[in-house]
């Protein structure tokens, strides 16, 4: 029983080694937005925004687009049935600027999911030879646009995607937000993703996708993805699927974003996400996070039995005790990398059993059709799979 316990501890610790050489390999092959020359032509370029709600957000995020440093582009913004002043804000701004663009969204279709409705209205609107979707929340360096055109350039990609630098402030934002840039790093070995033309072998990040117009088109666009949960993800491997090129590429020096303001919008929010990851999934999705759970809380769990005068065999304590520091080792990778503080790689255990929970919620608000994101639902029974 014993040998197989010392086992079971160094399957663990072989495991987030792994995570850990993959995450190094990230660091390298992941460029920065902002690391390439400076682009050699200008394609006109539409900056795309859907906005349901933004009244915080909308205004800085549009000032933050008009003051590119790009010779050639227009933004165009769409108001997704707001119930607050987000209509408003925008048609003010569009008097002050003449490349700001405001449209008002036609009534949603049965079959479509609202973000997905309004961008593909955006993409219908737009006079641009390249796409540029982004979240209402987020916020951009002058040079923003300007360094993303030289990337896809120097790449001779058809798709690009950046990863913002998330900024968190409630606990519950702290502990959960982070996950998403971890798991990134930790689980995608872009250089070999980049290779494989399994469309699962993927990202995309919705906050900053950046299309030619003309592989937008070959993939279907948003409405191929239009029931989808997270069309980002969808995208990329539609993307993928197609045998085009892409990247994606840390923005944290050029892109900001909150995505969540308080801790039911954290866990409405990536509790939407979750299980839609795993194409609805149940048992995928069910395996992946207990072993995860067990992968980053139990070698913990063998020290402190240790700690506690337990009878743990000692190879079963050194290589415990392996995981743990490789774990740690890991999360300072990411955190370090995407600009979060680095005190929170303490509490990753309290990251990976709160999103645990959330995983659990995901499921279960999938199965019961609760799934909602600002007042819409999103997903139903019939489109969860056992």
């Amino acid at each position: 029983m014993s040998s197989l316990f010392t086992w079971h501890q160094a399957t663990l610790a072989g495991f987030i080694f792994l995570l850990v050489l993959i995450a190094v390999s990230n660091l390298v092959v992941m460029r920065r937005l902002g690391s390439y020359p400076a682009p050699a032509s200008f394609p006109r370029v539409s900056v795309l925004v859907p906005a349901r709600n933004e009244e915080t957000n909308i205004e800085p995020c549009i000032r933050s687009l008009l003051g590119q440093d790009y010779p050639n582009f227009e933004v165009l913004a769409l108001d997704d049935h707001s119930g607050d002043r987000t209509g408003r804000i925008l048609a003010a701004l569009a008097t002050e600027d003449g490349r700001l663009r405001v449209l008002q969204g036609k009534p949603l279709p049965p079959d479509w999911l609202g973000k997905h409705w309004a961008c593909h209205q955006l993409a219908e609107a737009a006079s641009g030879e390249w796409l540029l979707f982004v979240d209402a929340d987020t916020r951009h360096h002058r040079h923003a646009l300007r360094d993303a055109v030289g990337a896809m350039l120097a790449e001779d990609a058809a798709f690009l995607s950046a990863l913002p630098r998330q900024e968190v402030a409630t606990w519950a934002e702290k502990l959960l937000v982070p996950v998403i840039s971890w798991s990134l790093l930790s689980f995608l070995p872009l250089g070999l993703a980049y290779r494989l033309r399994a469309p699962f072998y993927s990202a995309a990040i919705g906050q900053f996708m950046l299309f030619r117009r003309e592989a937008y088109k070959q993939t279907g666009g948003h409405r191929a993805v239009r029931q989808s949960v997270v069309d980002d993800i969808a995208l990329g491997r539609q993307v993928k699927a197609a045998g085009l090129r892409w990247r994606l590429l840390d923005g944290t020096r050029r892109v900001q974003c909150r995505m969540y303001r308080n801790a039911p919008q954290v866990f409405e929010g990536i509790s939407k996400n979750l299980l839609a990851v795993f194409n609805n999934r149940v048992a995928a999705h069910v395996f992946v996070w207990t072993w995860l759970a067990v992968a980053f809380v139990e070698p913990l769990v063998v020290l402190a039995l240790r700690l506690a005068g337990a009878p743990v065999p000692a190879l079963s304590v050194r290589l415990a005790g392996l995981a743990a520091g490789g774990s740690l080792l890991l999360w300072i990778i990411a955190y370090r990398r995407f600009g979060y503080p680095l005190y929170l790689t303490l509490l990753y255990p309290a990251s990976m059993l709160l999103a645990l929970a959330v995983a659990v919620r995901s499921v279960a608000v999938s199965l019961t059709g609760r799934a909602t994101w600002k007042g819409r639902q999103l997903a139903t029974t019939d489109q969860v799979l056992e």
